[in-house]
């Protein structure tokens, strides 16, 4: 099992030496990959649905702290060596692609190889008009992105002509590192199930309960079977509650004692999950969600 961890980027006490500590220490652990979410700004009332709460509720308020996606992993790069740079996940339909295309392969290149593009369609619609970007068809906005990504990333002199964007002979360097770059895609939908086939190498699903994630990862595989692509070059990530209380929803967790965590672990893994990205929970801030990471690296990922 390969074990992620979500960085401290939003919230209180968002400054450069807490980010830094933590990050250092998540490497030193031993953690596979550090991770950050996606929101830029939104209004302090809106209509859409979170998609991973049973009421559809938006816990994070506006006004709170939350640092850039991609700015915060390029700060990650400077201050560690191995730890991969991963984003859950970039809404691409917030984006132009072709600037977003230089940031990643900055990244990339920067960093050496380590980063993981986590890519996805969104659900706020109120903060894409605050940016000024369309969100009508962002399903196929977004694909049509990837499929830019690739031709820069790729292609020795990249041009573009699609349905949404279009750009002529362009010189498009340096490519990033990794050959191809890591997508793993998220969402819980039949577009997204077919977006992992077609563009992904893992899917990246979040808060979800172990049936449907295992529902979800089954539709990734046929989505692969019906487009001739072998399901097993896919990887299953999973994204969850670190939380040794037992606060949040259990089945959105990895919580409880060592040995209720092993379980929970163990059941994941009959269902192929192969990645586990950590958010921790605890009351006392950032040293406490740190120590809950130092704790489980040491006493229940050794025996996972």
């Amino acid at each position: 099992m390969e074990w992620g961890i979500h960085l401290p980027h939003l919230g209180r006490n968002v400054d450069r030496r807490t980010l830094t500590g933590f990050a250092r220490e998540a490497e030193r652990l031993g953690c596979h990959s550090a991770w950050v979410s996606d929101h830029i700004c939104w209004p302090a009332e809106f209509a859409s649905k979170y998609p991973y709460s049973k009421d559809g509720s938006f816990g994070p308020s506006p006004d709170m702290s939350w640092l850039d996606a991609i700015s915060t992993l390029t700060f990650v790069a400077a201050c560690t060596e191995k730890i991969r740079l991963g984003t859950t996940v970039l809404i691409l339909p917030y984006r132009p692609p072709v600037q977003t295309a230089k940031q990643i392969a900055t990244l990339d290149v920067l960093s050496e190889g380590r980063v993981i593009l986590g890519a996805g369609v969104g659900w706020m619609a109120e903060e894409a008009a605050v940016l000024g970007m369309p969100w009508d068809l962002r399903g196929r906005r977004t694909d049509e992105q990837l499929e830019i990504f690739r031709t820069l990333f790729e292609d020795a002199a990249p041009r573009f002509q699609g349905e949404f964007y279009q750009f002529p002979e362009v010189g498009f360097e340096p490519k990033p590192v990794q050959k191809p770059l890591p997508i793993w895609i998220g969402g819980s939908s039949t577009p997204a199930f077919r977006r992992v086939a077609r563009y992904g190498q893992a899917f990246h699903a979040a808060f979800q309960p172990r049936p449907v994630v295992a529902d979800e990862w089954r539709q990734c595989r046929e989505a692969c079977g019906a487009i001739g692509r072998d399901p097993d070059e896919l990887t299953l990530s999973l994204r969850v509650f670190l939380d040794p209380a037992k606060a949040m929803e259990p089945e959105k967790s990895i919580a409880g004692s060592p040995e209720e965590m092993l379980e929970t672990i163990g059941r994941l893994k009959e269902i192929g999950v192969s990645h586990i990205l950590l958010d921790p929970v605890a009351r006392g801030g950032v040293d406490a969600r740190l120590d809950a990471l130092r704790a489980f690296m040491e006493d229940v990922a050794p025996r996972a």
